[in-house]
């Protein structure tokens, strides 16, 4: 699905009604996470945990994940420079998602990087938010992600080579499924490196992130790249234990040197933030490649860890028009 106004995703959204007991529990459980993510925010020393080095092994994943959406010589010179050949590159039939498969023979590792769509709006109002079982993993999955993701698993497994490590690069939807390949091949036993994702949405809920929280998980997003956020939280589920919860580590970078690092609740909390913004293109534009690439760009030579700061209301879960225009 496609539209010409960039702010359509937002404007066809409806308002949910909730019963009174939903958003008690609601209000309860954020006030809970709330808590808990500011003793934890406030308890972590504000020291850079990750070094230049880092973030320049994301550039080259960030560049190879941007060349997924370019042609086959561009994805090839992307890998040859950073030692790995291509093995072969397909568009899965019925979706919008292809993936390469590369591998290095020296270090004895493939790469599995999936493209997923950089349009904003497919990702939110195309995406069927619904969990389904799912018995490779023996969890609960996104159903839209889960059936790209076990289509591209069947078709990559006579291209691993035995004892091999997986390493799993995703942006957006692609995202979504280079994290599910990556927990379907860990649970058949395939050893996996790490798994890195840009501005990717959440693919299982809070006992499925458990079960898979071994994973060398890196979730890299912008500050207002609104699909890491999506599926919304519902109150629903809150009421039926079944939250969406995203996996690993989620780095929040800036535009200048800095970055915030967040985990569990911590980034759950993030959603609140987009409920003071007016929705415009700049949610759009943080979910462009050109935009990770750009952010990490500039973590290259002194990055330095910040405290995320949220400007979370209760008054903004239930409508308050009492809001203060800020200067």
């Amino acid at each position: 699905m496609t539209s010409n106004n960039p702010h359509a995703t937002f404007a066809k959204a409806a308002p949910v009604k909730v019963c009174i007991s939903c958003l008690l529990a609601l209000a309860l459980t954020i006030a809970n996470v709330t808590s808990y993510a500011s003793t934890t925010n406030k308890n972590r020393a504000a020291t850079q945990h990750y070094t230049p080095e880092d973030f320049s092994h994301w550039l080259d994943a960030a560049h190879i994940a941007d060349a997924t959406y370019k042609t086959k010589d561009d994805i090839e010179r992307s890998l040859v420079s950073q030692g790995y050949k291509l093995k072969r590159y397909k568009q899965l039939d019925g979706y919008s998602v292809a993936y390469i498969i590369a591998t290095n023979d020296s270090t004895r590792q493939h790469i599995i990087a999936v493209r997923g769509t950089s349009n904003v709006e497919n990702v939110i109002v195309d995406a069927a938010f619904v969990l389904v079982p799912d018995k490779l993993t023996g969890i609960e999955i996104h159903q839209g992600f889960l059936l790209s993701a076990r289509d591209i698993y069947q078709k990559i497994l006579a291209e691993i080579k035995p004892g091999y490590k997986i390493n799993t690069i995703g942006h957006s939807l692609g995202g979504a499924a280079a994290i599910i390949v990556a927990m379907m091949l860990d649970a058949q036993g395939h050893p996996i490196g790490e798994v890195i994702t840009f501005g990717q949405p959440k693919v299982t809920n809070i006992s499925g992130s458990r079960k898979f929280k071994h994973l060398n998980v890196k979730r890299l997003v912008t500050p207002k790249d609104v699909v890491p956020l999506t599926p919304p939280l519902d109150p629903m589920d809150m009421m039926k234990l079944s939250i969406f919860w995203h996996q690993g580590t989620e780095i929040v970078l800036f535009k200048n040197n800095q970055y915030a690092v967040l985990t569990g609740t911590d980034s759950m909390m993030r959603m609140s933030d987009f409920l003071n913004d007016i929705p415009s293109d700049q949610h759009i534009r943080n979910h462009f490649m050109t935009t990770y690439i750009s952010h990490l760009k500039t973590k290259l030579d002194s990055p330095e860890e910040v405290v995320y700061k949220s400007d979370f209301k209760f008054s903004d879960w239930f409508g308050s028009s009492s809001k203060q225009a800020k200067p």
